[in-house]
């Protein structure tokens, strides 16, 4: 594991500066507006209901087939 750790950084540090920036086009820097509304339409969408619901089954299932 360690040799595949130096070969990565010495692939990363022969790189030209302007490959190893991936993201450089931001076109709406709101992070936390982009969070509130992803929230909001998470919740209006039902989404909230469905993931509460996947939760609770999801551990009787684990409860119903564990071993212990």
């Amino acid at each position: 594991m360690n040799f595949f750790n130096d070969s990565i950084s010495q692939l990363l540090w022969q790189m030209p500066v302007n490959a190893t920036v991936l993201a450089q086009n931001i076109t709406d820097p709101d992070l936390l507006g982009q969070i509130q509304r992803s929230w909001a339409h998470f919740i209006q969408t039902g989404q909230v209901w469905a993931l509460l619901i996947g939760l609770v089954i999801g551990y009787m299932f684990r409860g119903l087939t564990s071993y212990s």
